[in-house]
Parts: structure tokens; sequence; C-alpha cells
């Protein structure tokens, strides 16, 4: 019977895609330090990860190239061949082959049918052109494994472990050796660390080993416990166990021993990375996947429950029994509590959009012969899942900006003065109810006038318009629909889309952009997004007989002004605000409501966007409340002013005010 797989399907995409960040990640590294093997072993055995996962799914294409992948790992950690730059890029090809794999699976289901025949060619063709012969039996590597097993073993017996070497040999009548072999290491584990074997692990798990191997194992548990668990495993011949007595005398390989005070502080570069698993490259965060579909059935249970908390507030106002005050504030500790406990499992660092820019930023520096310098920092920041799915796009678009159009080449950079080597600073920080994500490059600037020459070729301004134009009015034409400076149509910096795709994306999940430039100096993108997009604190404010709510994390402050406080400049109604100018916006008018004409006293709240300002003209103020953000649907959705409805405690909808339209 064969094996239905289309179950497994998700579980593989998901453990591929982990392993192959990974991969990415430590061929970044290995770029930078080429001689170090450590990098060399994690990349080998990612790869021997994915092929037998694909293997088993029947992926053989994928297979197929990690298999010769391993080859040229598994030459380059025997010192047979020496990593060089072309060697990095046609793995960095490798892995971008696979990644597009995995992704044809997650679309379709089932493996592409590309069989990467010229990638293995290479492959195949660097093991004969740069195989070397070492020049002694003491190859680097073995060089390295006996300075990392001696330097372990002095470890162990300073803190009081012991050290054993155990020999097996299995039954000839043995059907499957590697699966008796993953037992009997299996059961090592659980008494301690089996630090080296004979045959590698690797060699073990593909079966290339005859019927014997022999394991060295650290452990506080005597021997003949260990022994009285291993003589349980059927289908092996012989187990010598034995104590590794005179740590100096072993390996007897001629070997020159660093002073072992740097393995015991664990300082030693060398040291750690001869086991990556001990290296944070190597390390898969523990994650726990649940279904997005049950975790937004989760978050709709919560806000029933919100719901109904604020209609039971209102009942409390008509009822005096102290039963129903205290069932209010129970009610109330569960669903904070709970809407907390939610909001975490969708938290997700934002680290996971961040990851993929190192290796983007390396690919365009190649392209085109630019030097960059990727700073990263605050991928701890953490924001709500759905809002990491959406803001990944935009951020690629601004990095390739600020590197094509930003960065200058090396030697334009020489005679201004600047260093070679160009840098971009990508860092996110939290900021109240938002999450702060800054793009900035040290490139030339944003040079106002090719941006009036282009506004006016495309006809957006006129001459006259020009002359009036801030530098802040200029720079926000760049996010006008089809503006671009580019002379040239590239790939690079999107294939002439503008920053109106980017800026509308980011708004689409009630976000902001905004742009600092100095020219020479270079630019900084500042994007505001809101931590969720499911549950927020917001003020309810009523316009006639209706109620609106306005996020409260816009909510500057209220204030009180009169009619002839107003003024008209340019056609747009200002009031002096602590020195400042501060725009009026009549919202009765925005939203065509009939306006009392004979009200000279107004209610004014007053809204941000970034350093953008703007007051609110409303009939009266409601009060704070927590909402549940409701999409308004297929037919309503994009209806200016508006980005969503809630339910109120008695029922009714409240329309929620699109902060990001109305300044």
């Amino acid at each position: 019977m064969d094996l239905d797989i289309s179950q497994y399907i998700n579980i593989f995409v998901e453990e591929a895609k982990e392993h192959l960040q990974n991969m990415n990640e430590v061929l970044l590294e290995l770029e930078k330090s080429p001689s170090n093997l450590g990098y060399v072993n994690e990349i080998f055995r990612v790869a021997h990860t994915i092929k037998g996962m694909s293997g088993t799914m029947g992926f053989q294409n994928m297979a197929n190239l990690t298999h010769e992948m391993e080859n040229v790992l598994q030459a380059a950690r025997s010192s047979e061949i020496s990593i060089s730059g072309e060697i990095i890029d046609i793995l960095f090809e490798c892995f971008d082959a696979l990644d597009t794999s995995v992704n044809h699976i997650v679309d379709f289901g089932e493996e592409d049918n590309n069989t990467h025949k010229p990638l293995i060619n290479r492959l195949s063709e660097l093991l004969v052109e740069n195989k070397e012969v070492p020049n002694n039996r003491n190859s680097n590597k073995e060089i390295k494994m006996d300075q990392y097993l001696i330097n372990a073993l002095h470890l162990a017996r300073n803190k009081g472990l012991n050290a054993y070497t155990i020999e097996f040999t299995l039954n000839e009548s043995c059907m499957l050796k590697s699966a008796r072999a993953f037992i009997i290491f299996n059961t090592l584990e659980t008494f301690g660390d089996v630090i080296y074997s004979n045959p590698p692990t690797e060699d073990i798990e593909d079966e290339k080993f005859d019927l014997e191997f022999s394991v060295v194992l650290i452990s506080e548990y005597d021997r003949e416990e260990i022994l009285k668990e291993l003589n349980q495993i059927s289908e092996v011949d012989n187990i010598n166990l034995s104590y590794i007595e005179s740590i100096d005398g072993f390996p007897e390989d001629d070997v020159h021993l660093e002073t072992i005070e740097n393995f015991d502080k664990s300082s030693t570069e060398e040291t750690k990375s001869d086991r990556p698993a001990q290296s944070n490259l190597g390390k898969i965060g523990k994650t726990v996947r649940v279904d997005i579909d049950r975790l937004d059935n989760l978050m709709n249970l919560v806000s029933e429950l919100i719901i109904i908390k604020t209609r039971m507030d209102d009942l409390s106002e008509k009822s005096t029994g102290e039963n129903m005050t205290e069932a209010i504030e129970y009610l109330e500790r569960i669903t904070t509590n709970l809407h907390d406990a939610v909001m975490k499992v969708r938290m997700v660092p934002i680290e996971r959009v961040f990851n993929r820019f190192p290796r983007l930023v390396r690919d365009l520096s190649k392209e085109l012969s630019k030097e960059i310098d990727l700073q990263m920092s605050g991928e701890e920041t953490e924001v709500d899942r759905t809002v990491i799915d959406e803001i990944g796009d935009p951020l690629i678009h601004l990095i390739r900006n600020s590197i094509d159009h930003g960065i200058e080449l090396p030697a334009d950079r020489l005679k201004v003065g600047k260093p070679e080597k160009g840098t971009v600073i990508l860092k996110s920080y939290p900021d109240g109810n938002n999450v702060v994500i800054e793009v900035e490059d040290d490139g030339r600037g944003i040079e106002r006038e090719r941006i009036l020459k282009k506004a006016i070729e495309k006809g957006l301004i006129d001459d006259r318009e020009s002359e009036n134009l801030s530098l802040e009015d200029t720079i926000n034409l760049m996010f006008l629909p089809g503006f671009s400076t580019s002379e040239i149509v590239s790939d690079v910096s999107g294939r002439g889309v503008g920053l109106d795709v980017v800026k509308s994306k980011i708004e689409s999940i009630n976000g902001s952009i905004e742009v600092q430039s100095i020219k020479d100096k270079g630019t900084k993108f500042i994007i505001r997004i809101p931590l969720t997009l499911a549950i927020i604190q917001a003020l309810l404010i009523r316009l006639n007989e209706e109620i609106y709510a306005i996020p409260l994390s816009s909510v500057t402050e209220i204030i009180n002004i009169s009619e002839d406080m107003i003024r008209d400049v340019q056609g747009q109604e200002i009031v002096l605000y602590r020195g400042n100018t501060l725009s009026i916006l009549r919202l009765k008018d925005l939203l065509d409501l009939e306006e009392d004409k004979n009200i000279e006293d107004f209610v004014v709240v007053v809204i941000n966007k970034g350093d953008k300002q703007a007051g609110l003209i409303v009939d009266s103020l409601i009060g704070q409340q927590e909402i549940v953000i409701k999409g308004l649907g297929k037919y309503l959705n994009g209806t200016r002013y508006l980005s969503g409805a809630t339910i109120l405690g008695n029922g009714n909808i409240s329309l929620i005010l699109d902060v990001n339209s109305l300044i």
C-alpha cells in the first residue's frame, strides 16, 4: 500500500523553511570566514537533514541536489578542497533553488519538475577541479577534531564526569543497521553526551559502515548502569565499554595542544565553532506550530467575551446589585488575561522579517558593485502575526531603494569624503501601542530639484506650484502613483513600481510612513505600524446620533475652541495651537453628515500621524473603551476615512475612523 504523504506536507514545509533559513544565515557567516569548519559542518548538517526529509516525502529533485551539496561539503570538511568564493556562490544558488522548490510545494502541494541538473553538474566539477591531497596523515580536520576531543575530555574530568569508549558490533542478520544504530544513540543520549563517533554519525545514518562502530560518551552514570540498558537492545552481538583513563594519551595522534583554560572559559572561537550546535547559528528556536485559523477562532471568542463584558457594563449602570458588579469585575479580569494570553501567542519577533535582508543586501552589493554594511537592531521586537505577513514586501522595496538610489558607488563616495563602504541601518523598537521600523542610509540623500523636475515632466505639478513647495511637500511627491526618478527600469528598485505601493501597503494595516533626508548625508524612512490589528483601545465620539471610534494611539489630547478662533488660509481652516498652526477638520463635512450651523464652541480631538497633527471637530465625547476591530467586508472595504467597525455593548455598530486618511 502506498504511503499517503499529503498529510505530512505542512510539517515538511515548516521544517524545510526553518532549515533553509538556518542555511542562509550560516552561508553568510561562512562567506566572512571561509576557513571556519564549524560553519561548513553546520551547512552539511542542514543539507543532510533536508536530503532525508525530501527523500522520505518523495521529492527526489531536492534530495539529489542536497546529496551533491553533501559531497562538496564533505570534501571541505575533510580538507580535500578549500572553501572559495566560487563554492560559496554556488551554495547560495543551491539555497535559492531549494527555496524555490519549497515555495512550489506550498503553492501546488507537489515538487516542481526542475531536476537542478546544471547545478548538480557544477557541484561535481568543483570536486574534480579543487581536490587537494593532504601533506601528511594529520589533516587540519583531524587536528581540530583531536583538539576538541581532548579539551572536552579535560572539561568532563574537571566536572567530575566519566568518559567512556564504547565499541558496538551488530548481528550479521541485522536488516536495518542505521535504524538499530539510531536506537543505540537514543539510548546513549539518555545517559549523557556522545561527543565522537567512528565512522561519523552521517555515515552511520546512511548505513556507510559494516557492522562495527564506536563512540565516546561523557556521562555521570556508572559503567554498569549504562551496560544494563545497552544489553537490552536486540541485534547487537558485542558491546565493549571501557573507561578512558589517560586523557593526554587519547587519541594518540601528533596533536599540538593549546592551554586548556581557554576551553573551560568557552572563549576560544576555534573550540566553539567545532561544535556549531553550541552556537546560536545552528539553533532552531523552540516553537509551537498552530493553525492560524484556530488562532483566529480563538481571537473571535475573546472578541465575543469583550463585547459581553461591555454589555454587562451597560447593565451595571442600571442596576445596584453587588453581585452584578462583582461578576463584571471577575469577567473583566478573565477577558483581560485571556486577551493578553492570546496576543502573546499571536506575537512573533520581527526577526522573521529581518532575517531575509542580509542575503538581499549581499546580492545587491555584488550586482551593483557597491560595498554595503547592513546594521540591524531590535530584531526581538514583537508584533502581531498578521502585521509580520504584510510588512515584508514594503521593507524589501525600501532597502532596495536605499542601496540602488541612496548609496553612491565607492569611487563617488571617496570624492565627497565618505568611506567606500556605505551603511544601511535597519532597526525596530516599540513605541506605545505601535512598533517603529526605520530604514536609514548614509547615501546622497533626496535631491529636491530632481524630484521637482520629474514631477513636472509627469504633469503632477506645474512650474509655479514647484516654486512654493517645501522640502517635506517635495518628498511627499515620491509617494504619488507612478512617480519614479529612475531613468531605467530595473529589477533592483522595483521595476518602476513607486513608493506609492509601499505607502498603500503600510496604510492598509493602519500604519504610516514618513521620510527625513539631508542632501549628501542620507535618508531615513520611518514606518509606524500597530502592534495588533485585532483589539485596540479607542476613544468613542458622537456625531449627531452616530457613534464613531478613534484609535487611542493616534489621539494626542482634547481641546475646546470657539468659531472666532478658526482662520481660513488658502482653503484650509486652522487655529493657533501652542504657538503652531493646527489644521481643523470638520468630520461632519467629510462624512457627509448634517451639520448644525448655530454651534460656536467646539470639542476638538487632536490626532497625530508621525510629526503631523490635525484637530477633529466632534459633537461630544463618550469615553475610552476597548474595542474589537471588524472588517467592513469586500463591498465596503477601502471606504475613505473608515478602517473598520466594531460592535458596542448595546449591540449597535460603530465605525472606526482611519486617521491615516484624515491627516
